[in-house]
């Protein structure tokens, strides 16, 4: 009974075909090398505890040896998993090493994050900036400019990148690098240094003033969109990314030669016959930088428009997403070559965020710029026309593609608001106030606010009150208490409904306590909205749209630089 009771406790329950696998551990000595025997000694005769007899050894040796060989694989193959994963992850905190990240912006625009639209989705926008830094010899040499080693970089290329909500369409809008704009305060959280705001310098300055952050920060304060991120290059990025790419196809109607004139110095050095050539390196930076040969700014961003649109193209026709070597070394080069804001300090989130922009079809993204004249007060500098700026502003707020590839044929826009939850409850049970929006780069419209309430309680709000507070904004907003959840939504689409306003226009709010109206300078006059929510791909004149699966671009060359491939 006693034998019988040790037995029990010393003996480990047995995994369903470990030995056959050679995983049992029981078959082995000590040190691995042969099956147990319960004397220990080679002349044991065996013990019943143990249930080892004497009798054909040799073939107890054969199956030891054939576990021993099973054992040494499954070892070796638990190295090799162990020591790839161990690769793999000391391979991934490389490239998080050599991401460098910084706050996504600089001060304070007053504007707030993007509402959901009805299916909780939001749109991406992405602020992609281009430094013109020589604080290093790479960029110095492919610069050409000492004379501003030292100095803070200027943000000599901007782009906003907006990726739609349901992920569907991508626009695009460049603003030429000597527009004057306001750029608001911005503090330089490097140095602590602060910037007083002002409205008589150009947006590429803002990278000086408090770096992307401030950047970002002044498109905030331009366009009234919320910006999640931003990404910056410098000439050295450039130059690699275009590399690690293979060449990006780009196309001149003539052949150019941007050098140096007797009447212009300077030029980026780009040299091209006619037609299309494959740039890579450093003549992909030369074309992105050439502005003489091409005319002017707007032309230079027409120029790097086509360029990024013939690098989509290239990236979908090599599959770089799915090609494990290519992608490995398009991450190696990106972490190298990119400058980030913090929430995109990871591989990760750069590689979620490059899946956002995968997915969108060629023909659904558009490249444009935004309309400008020459400044009055100086003709070297230019400000945007405001009408036609406006108008792309909003469709960007607004979440309107710039393409037309999207729109259902025969569809109509809709201007009115339609409740699609719970139903709204009684106007007259509903409070509303009511807040004169008019000002900001106009004069505010005098007792536009209380008007407008009057009007609301005509249509049965009667509790609608207006507030002698101002909230100076681009684009009228009703919002609702967040915590209100679909109820509220629907009471503010049944206020919008009534004063002819789109669906975009009801956002929820974690400040508000009521139904709130803000009036924006987009409806100074009348008691029914007028400035309907505009159809995709209406943009203005001016803005020099481009589509990513045109494949016939090509760059006009002034003449002055047209090059004839011989001399």
């Amino acid at each position: 009974m006693g034998q019988s009771s040790v037995r029990r406790e010393g003996t480990r329950g047995r995994v369903p075909h470990a030995r056959e696998l050679g995983w049992d551990e029981s078959l082995y000595d000590a040190d691995g090398t042969g099956p147990q025997s319960a004397g220990g000694g080679p002349g044991d005769s065996g013990d019943s505890r143990t249930g080892h007899r004497r009798g054909k050894p040799r073939k107890r040796a054969k199956k030891a040896g054939k576990r021993r060989v099973f054992r040494w694989i499954a070892v070796t193959l638990s190295l090799l998993i162990l020591g790839t994963a161990s690769a793999g992850y000391l391979y991934y905190q490389h490239l998080n090493n050599n991401i460098r990240s910084g706050g996504r912006s600089g001060g304070e625009s007053g504007v707030k994050k993007t509402a959901p639209n009805a299916l909780g989705d939001t749109p991406l926008n992405i602020l992609l900036i281009g430094s013109d830094s020589r604080n290093s010899a790479a960029n110095v040499k492919l610069g050409g400019s000492r004379d501003t080693v030292g100095e803070k970089p200027r943000a000599d290329v901007q782009m906003l990148l907006h990726i739609s909500a349901d992920r569907k369409s991508a626009s695009m809008v460049s603003i030429p690098r000597d527009t004057i704009v306001e750029i608001p305060e911005c503090k330089d959280t490097k140095t602590g240094e602060t910037f007083r705001p002002t409205t008589t310098t150009p947006i590429n300055e803002s990278l000086q003033r408090g770096g992307p952050g401030c950047t970002l920060t002044t498109w905030e304060k331009l366009t009234g969109v919320y910006i999640n991120h931003w990404v910056m290059i410098d000439f050295a990025g450039v130059v690699a990314m275009a590399d690690a790419i293979g060449g990006v196809d780009v196309c001149v109607k003539t052949g150019v030669w941007d050098r140096p004139t007797r009447m212009v110095p300077g030029g980026s050095g780009l040299k091209l016959p006619e037609g299309t050539s494959t740039v890579k390196g450093e003549d992909a930076l030369k074309w992105l930088r050439t502005r003489h040969a091409f005319g002017n700014d707007q032309n230079r961003a027409r120029a790097q428009h086509m360029y990024m649109n013939s690098m989509l193209r290239t990236l979908k026709e090599q599959n770089v997403w799915s090609d494990a070597g290519r992608l490995m070394n398009l991450a190696e080069t990106g972490t190298k070559a990119l400058q980030v804001s913090d929430e995109l300090g990871s591989v990760k989130k750069l590689f979620d965020l490059s899946m956002q922009l995968k997915n969108v079809p060629l023909n659904r993204i558009t490249m444009t710029t935004i309309p400008t004249v020459e400044w009055s007060q100086n003709k070297d500098r230019l400000v945007p026309v405001d009408k036609s700026a406006d108008k792309m502003w909003r469709m960007l707020r607004d979440d309107v593609a710039f393409d037309k590839n999207g729109k259902p044929a025969g569809a109509k826009p809709s201007t009115s608001a339609k409740p699609t939850g719970p139903a709204a409850a009684a106007p007259s049970t509903l409070g509303i106030t009511v807040i004169n929006g008019t000002g900001g780069e106009e004069t505010s419209v005098v007792g536009r606010a209380g008007g407008m309430a009057e009007t609301l309680r005509g249509e049965g709000f009667t509790q609608a009150a207006y507030s002698q507070s101002a909230e100076p904004r681009k684009d009228t907003v009703i919002k609702y208490p967040q915590q209100d959840g679909e109820q509220g939504k629907s009471d503010a689409l049944s206020v919008a409904k009534v004063l002819g306003l789109p669906t975009t226009a009801v956002k929820a709010d974690t400040k508000v306590r009521e139904l709130t109206l803000v009036i924006g300078a987009d409806w100074r006059e009348g008691a029914t909205y007028k400035n309907p929510k505009p159809e995709a791909g209406d943009l203005p004149d001016g803005a020099d749209d481009l589509n990513a699966a045109d494949t016939g671009d090509c760059m006009d060359v002034y003449y002055i630089y047209k090059w004839d491939g011989k001399s």
